[in-house]
């Protein structure tokens, strides 16, 4: 069983996707790592984000690979072409050199193949922004997960004090996540909108507890087991 999590920058995709994995004992799939490993693998070789040809070529020809603990469907680090980058993708150049990556066609085409691959082999959580689209459109639940712009970046703002990397400036981060929501909603190549059938979800004003809850309530109807 595949759960399809879509929704736009910060609105929570991530914490929550690997909540409901854990609760139903899925697997979790973050595809937004892979493009992220290719934002970065580009710019440590000097690749212009300009240049979709070498963006295509990284994302075809360096295997990217999640590593698990035993019991625990939670991928714990990442790697591209053997380089441990966990850490390296989650800082505030790559949050503004990603989408432009995985506005490549090519690029997106190259990981949605691996990600077929992973995914339909077991059950999984599934995050992204053309999850229940375009990767995973025969996915049993597909929910599209929102908040206001302001709420986001609250949020955002928040995740990176914790984690002490990334902007703290709620103001750069606020700006950041307009202009994403705008190159991510109007790019050729899998824009970001809600499947058509799938459940639609705006969290703002919502605890990330009842989020989970509410997921994992549907999936329980479409047959998982928690």
């Amino acid at each position: 069983m595949i759960i399809a999590i879509d929704g736009p920058s910060g609105a929570g995709k991530s914490t929550v996707s690997k909540a409901v994995a854990r609760r139903l004992d899925f697997s979790c799939l973050d595809t937004g790592a892979m493009y992220r490993c290719v934002a970065w693998k580009a710019l440590d070789e000097g690749v212009s984000l300009d240049d979709a040809e070498a963006l295509a070529r990284i994302a075809h020809d360096n295997d990217i690979a999640f590593t698990h603990e035993a019991g625990d469907p939670l991928p714990r680090r990442v790697s591209i072409a053997g380089a441990d980058v966990t850490d390296a993708i989650r800082t505030a150049e790559i949050d503004r050199s990603v989408s432009p990556v995985a506005a490549v066609p090519a690029v997106r085409a190259a990981l949605v193949a691996q990600q077929q691959r992973i995914g339909r082999a077991g059950n999984y959580v599934v995050e992204g922004r053309d999850i229940g689209t375009a990767v995973f459109p025969e996915a049993e639940l597909k929910v599209f997960l929102t908040a206001s712009a302001a709420e986001r970046a609250r949020r955002r703002v928040a995740q990176n004090e914790r984690r002490g990397v990334g902007s703290t400036d709620y103001d750069v981060v606020l700006a950041d996540i307009v202009r994403r929501d705008e190159i991510d909603s109007s790019r050729d190549a899998s824009p970001l909108k809600p499947a058509s059938d799938a459940v639609q979800m705006d969290s703002t004003g919502r605890t990330i507890d009842q989020v989970i809850d509410r997921i994992c309530e549907l999936a329980k109807e479409k047959g998982a087991r928690a």
